[in-house]
């Protein structure tokens, strides 16, 4: 019961191309957006859509190399990993406060190119 507990599963498209980052030869991750999209019906009985964006990182070099090689903006993706939640303080003193998903699982939708 514990492996769900902070689970995280997101089938969206990538905002844009993954910022790919290195620490040292071993170290190396990977940061891009997904949008996720939901419809509804208002009052009137128009479609809408409203849109989440979410900020997804991935660690490894196994994981880091599959996305460098085959995602770009718009990609397709299902995503499994846990909500992060770390916050800094800015150069003007602010506190800043950010929310992740750290990727466990990553599988590539959509077509071939």
């Amino acid at each position: 019961m514990s492996a769900i507990r902070n689970q995280v599963q997101l089938i969206g498209n990538l905002g844009q191309k993954p910022e790919i980052k290195s620490f040292g030869t071993e170290k190396k991750f990977a940061s891009f957006s997904v949008a996720t999209s939901d419809y509804f019906y208002d009052k009137n009985g128009e479609r809408q859509q409203q849109t989440q964006w979410h900020n997804v990182v991935v660690w490894g070099k196994q994981q880091v190399a599959i996305v460098e090689k085959y995602l770009d903006k718009g990609s397709e993706v299902a995503l499994t990993g846990k909500i992060t939640y770390r916050n800094y303080e800015d150069k003007a003193g602010n506190k800043r406060y950010i929310t992740e998903i750290n990727v466990s699982d990553i599988l590539l939708l959509g077509k071939k190119n």
